[in-house]
């Protein structure tokens, strides 16, 4: 996917659904994005689809000539009340569309959505190992406000989670 050509950002629909699966299982062998260690299957995530919904907390998609290039989404935090106000991101970018700016649009197109939504905080959850994300989420200003070492276990090797967090309201 080029830079140059033009791309659009919707709520995902159910028909998006394998494209999302697909991306977020491409990123599993890696070991850098995310701690499920097997791929999933669009049923087991149809209910993760229908929490965005229902608890207005949206899931984007970012369309380049009538393709998914990667995705994104705000969850809520820790689950209660007081929290409301505090999201965490997700962002997860196609193969052929790393490299181009997908993230760094997806990224944007959240903070834009914040004051909308009635967030004012967001959250990154990012192994530290994770360079590429990490330096995405500091480019826009996002800076480390936890790390916690070796809580994960990837492939027989410890790895670090950092929290990184942004004020936008």
């Amino acid at each position: 996917m080029n830079k140059d050509q033009s791309f659009s950002i919707e709520i995902a629909c159910r028909e998006d659904l394998p494209d999302i699966v697909d991306i977020y299982n491409s990123t599993i062998a890696g070991r850098m994005v995310t701690a499920d260690l097997e791929p999933v299957t669009v049923e087991s995530r149809i209910p993760w689809f229908e929490a965005h919904e229902e608890n207005h907390r949206p899931l984007w998609v970012l369309r380049q000539k009538g393709t998914i290039g990667g995705w994104a989404s705000l969850q809520s935090f820790y689950g209660r009340p007081a929290y409301n106000s505090t999201a965490e991101i997700s962002i997860y970018v196609h193969e052929d569309a790393r490299g181009t700016g997908t993230g760094s649009r997806l990224v944007q197109h959240l903070l834009d959505e914040c004051p909308r939504l009635g967030i004012t905080t967001l959250l990154g959850f990012v192994f530290g190992h994770n360079e590429p994300s990490i330096a995405l989420l500091r480019k826009f200003g996002f800076e480390q406000w936890g790390y916690y070492p070796r809580v994960a276990v990837l492939d027989s090797i410890e790895r670090d989670l950092a929290i990184l967090g942004k004020r936008v309201g």
